[in-house]
């Protein structure tokens, strides 16, 4: 299908993206396209403007910073997957990165494109929750800092102010602790049936679940079960509470739960071995 008539404009800087997504008209941004353009084709989206960041090369970068590292936005997938800083201090990124859709996506998808498209069945938005990830937001005010806990508003849509444009994402070093991101999809390039990211740190383990409700979850029972001392294979029973999974071609939502449980006992099993 064809998208709806909109206007395009090119943003030279961060503040360019900032001043033009004001312009009063419903605006988005455009970086890799791979999740806003098919909602287009199919009139799901349907844009009075479009504001591309995607020859914004300043914001594609992995380095460190203090005890953290952070990411620019506009950073490919597969340049996370091959980055010797993420391998070394904070691998679980750099893993997930290579298990995102195929080579095409890959080359021209980014992270920051998924974390603001937020789509549950995204791999990046459950790992860099899992993480307790900190995004960097520019808007008309300046300068902030979110938890990307605080960064999901609901299905496909982002807590961000509209004028708010997403520059970079923090992630902490995990160093060699524990990890694992186990993915169930029926094809390799396709979007995750159900996937767990699991990670060990701060003296406990974080677990992450994606495409188990309206946004990425954290799976609070587990967390809560492992903290008390229950073993990996007891806690992941309770990886399905407060959850609310989708039903559809793939799978209903009874499945996913029965996949939320063995895919979480797999990953905890991994990351705390």
């Amino acid at each position: 299908m064809i998208p709806a008539t909109f206007d395009y404009e090119v943003a030279e800087s961060v503040d360019h993206a900032v001043e033009l997504l004001g312009s009063g008209k419903d605006a988005k941004l455009l970086a890799g396209g791979h999740s806003l353009l098919p909602l287009m084709r199919l009139r799901l989206a349907r844009p009075e403007l479009l504001v591309d960041i995607g020859r914004l090369s300043d914001l594609s970068y992995v380095r460190e910073d203090g005890d953290a590292i952070a990411i620019g936005a506009l950073t490919r997938y597969r340049d996370l997957e091959q980055s010797d800083l993420l391998r070394a201090e904070c691998p679980i990124v750099a893993s997930m990165s290579g298990l995102v859709g195929d080579p095409q996506v890959r080359h021209r998808g980014t992270i920051g494109g998924s974390v603001a498209h937020t789509d549950p069945a995204s791999d990046a938005p459950t790992v860099l929750l899992a993480l307790d990830a900190e995004l960097v937001v520019n808007g008309p005010g300046g300068e902030r800092r979110l938890p990307v806990a605080e960064s999901f508003g609901g299905f496909l849509q982002t807590a961000l102010d509209p004028q708010e444009v997403l520059p970079e994402i923090r992630v902490p070093k995990t160093g060699d602790g524990g990890w694992a991101y186990e993915k169930f999809n029926r094809r390799a390039q396709d979007w995750a049936t159900v996937a767990v990211a699991a990670v060990r740190m701060n003296g406990g383990a974080h677990v992450g679940l994606t495409n188990m409700g309206a946004t990425a979850l954290r799976a609070a029972g587990v967390e809560e079960a492992l903290a008390g001392g229950v073993d990996p294979a007891a806690a992941a029973e309770r990886a399905a509470e407060g959850t609310s999974p989708p039903s559809d071609h793939n799978a209903s939502g009874e499945y996913r739960e029965h996949l939320a449980r063995v895919l979480t006992r797999r990953a905890l099993e991994q990351a705390l071995s």
